[in-house]
């Protein structure tokens, strides 16, 4: 299994919200509307800070549940 590489998965990921922080400028300068173009950049705003926050919670496996001993019944008693 390939090991997690922290920095080539935030190469890959931050293409998304460039990718839309382009097509926002893009459309500012076809449009000049600026409720889609605010709309288009505090989307990669908000694509690139939910980046921020998970991508170093990519290789964690999560949180597990504590094992309660009394759960399963001994067959003894």
């Amino acid at each position: 299994m390939a090991r997690y590489d922290p920095a080539m998965s935030l190469k890959r990921y931050l293409v998304l919200p460039i990718g839309i922080a382009i097509v926002g400028a893009v459309y500012w300068f076809f449009s000049y509307e600026m409720a889609g173009t605010v709309m288009l950049l505090v989307f990669a705003g908000a694509m690139a800070v939910m980046g921020w926050i998970l991508l170093p919670t990519l290789d964690n496996v999560g949180p597990t549940a504590p094992v309660d001993p009394g759960f399963f019944e001994d067959p003894r008693h």
